[in-house]
């Protein structure tokens, strides 16, 4: 797969959002459970509650989907990231297509159409105006996990200026971001030991 606007996908099983997924995947075993998607929204700077919160809506709302033939329901909720592209929901930006590769047209799209003060980020108000305008019709399920999931972005993501910028929301597409967020969370904590030490 080509380069499209910095992303590429490394090989046909391994796309963008298979990136973006794995980066929960804490002890890359190729599935994800419910602790490692806590531990993985700590290390990016998540708090508990938002972190046990989305634990739980990630892998009960997506567990199902990854796992297809399998009839009856892990209790451990897991998420097979070979089968990440079935967890794809509605009313999303279609960002990713059904292959889970990067579309850069309908990221340049959310821009385009929603950027509306400048357009290189997204401000509060205008984040919502776009997750809004991603609603479809009886699609409760793909509303709510876009909701949460922008506004999880919004929360962690968001510069000092309460701004969503452009290569921020670029980088939570193929998992970048999140590795940024863990050093800078790791960063933050060892600095914080150092001046508790020294004090």
């Amino acid at each position: 797969m080509a380069a499209q606007s910095g992303i590429e996908a490394i090989d046909n099983d391994q796309n963008v959002m298979r990136l973006h997924a794995a980066f929960f995947d804490r002890n890359n075993d190729g599935v994800v459970y419910p602790w490692e998607t806590y531990q993985g929204m700590r290390a990016i700077g998540g708090g508990f509650l938002l972190s046990i919160a989305s634990a739980l809506f990630i892998n009960i709302g997506f567990s199902r989907l990854t796992r297809p033939g399998k009839w009856f329901p892990n209790l451990l909720f897991p998420l097979e990231l070979e089968n990440i592209t079935l967890a794809k929901h509605g009313s999303d930006s279609d960002t990713y297509d059904t292959s889970g590769r990067f579309v850069s047209s309908k990221f340049e799209e959310i821009f385009s159409k929603y950027a509306r003060t400048n357009p290189d980020y997204l401000t509060k108000d205008e984040l919502n105006e776009f997750i809004k305008g991603n609603h479809e019709p009886k699609d409760n399920f793909g509303r709510i996990a876009g909701f949460v999931e922008w506004n999880t972005l919004y929360i962690l993501g968001k510069d000092k200026d309460g701004l969503l910028q452009k290569e921020t929301i670029r980088g939570v597409f193929d998992g970048s971001l999140f590795v940024k967020l863990e050093e800078k969370n790791n960063l933050s904590k060892k600095k914080h030991i150092a001046n508790t030490e020294s004090s």
